[in-house]
């Protein structure tokens, strides 16, 4: 007959193993979900697939995408929010996880819901104007807006984009009057700009870089703070007078709330290295993106600071989406 200590002992001891058996189960057997909250193929979703396999490979866990689109990527952050806070369901979203609870109602608080890991990367955005215009530089182009207010009609892929809010910062940084002509997606408002329909846009590398190279568009300038690999003929905005302009779309991945702080510390550990990695990077700037560097408290200072700063912008300058 087993004694009381020996019975508690083994109690002890079976414990400490299937616990141990559970964290092993949790790190390798269970796939991590990257939630991607826009359909597959696109740009976020490309990134993801980027991403992902460095990202496995730093967690000993295999990482599956999974698109969630709708509703402007609150749909995919919704399930995200909603997830139970143990690591395995992530979200990979863009800048309008802080632009679009200013526009609209969403069924998560963007800054409450959500644990930030890290940024991935930053987009700036390409100045492109129709070739066939009488101004061919940005001070051409702010000179003629001021002598002709609002006869400048801008594209964005769609109202209360991160492009629409480029256009906007840009309008009030050079003191002109523009009329925004949203469209649904990149192509059509590319298509109108190079047939006239609209005077410019601000929008993402990749996209214009086979219109710029036929010679159909002309690139004004970049929103970077700095020159870019991919453009470095380019000038910013702010070397042309915009003092301290600079706007971006970026890339960042979440996790739920309450997330404990082994998790996120394990989460960032493995986000930062597998981000820092030449490979990865050199796919991200492939891409017409910078590498990011902001993980754990230094992201989720930023995303607190892009919160408050686009919630500003749009008050200002009155955004609206129907």
């Amino acid at each position: 007959m087993r004694s009381p200590v020996f019975q508690m002992l083994s109690s002890i001891l079976l414990g400490l193993t299937l616990g141990l058996a559970g964290q092993a189960w949790s790190a390798s057997g269970v796939p991590l979900r990257l939630i991607v909250p826009y359909p597959a193929g696109g740009p976020t979703d490309i990134v993801a697939r980027t991403v992902a396999p460095a990202l496995g490979a730093a967690l000993d866990q295999t990482v599956i995408i999974d698109n969630r689109a709708g509703a402007s990527g609150s749909i995919g952050a919704g399930t995200v929010a909603r997830s139970a806070p143990d690591g395995n369901t992530l979200l990979l979203n863009t800048s309008i996880h802080t632009i679009l609870p200013h526009l609209t109602k969403v069924p998560n608080d963007a800054i409450k819901d959500f644990t930030p890991l890290a940024q991935v990367n930053s987009i700036p955005f390409v100045l492109v104007a129709n070739k066939d215009l009488p101004y061919k530089t940005v001070p051409e182009l702010i000179a003629y807006a001021k002598a002709h207010p609002g006869q400048i009609n801008f594209a964005t892929n769609s109202a209360g984009s991160a492009s629409h809010m480029a256009a906007e910062l840009f309008a009030r940084a050079a003191g002109i009057e523009m009329r925004h002509i949203p469209y649904k997606g990149s192509a059509p408002a590319l298509t109108d700009l190079v047939g006239g329909q609209v005077q410019i846009m601000f929008e993402q590398g990749p996209s214009v870089a086979p219109f710029l190279k036929s010679g159909q568009l002309r690139a004004l300038a970049v929103t970077s703070p700095a020159r870019t690999l991919n453009n470095p003929e380019l000038p910013t905005l702010a070397e042309l007078g915009l003092k301290d302009f600079s706007y971006s779309n970026w890339q960042g991945i979440w996790g739920p709330a309450g997330l404990p702080p082994n998790v996120t510390k394990r989460l960032v550990d493995a986000l930062q290295k597998a981000l820092t990695q030449p490979e990865v990077q050199q796919k991200l700037r492939a891409l017409g993106t910078e590498p990011a560097n902001r993980y754990g408290s230094d992201f989720e200072t930023f995303v607190k600071q892009q919160f408050d700063q686009q919630g500003t912008l749009i008050k200002s300058a009155g955004i609206k989406i129907e």
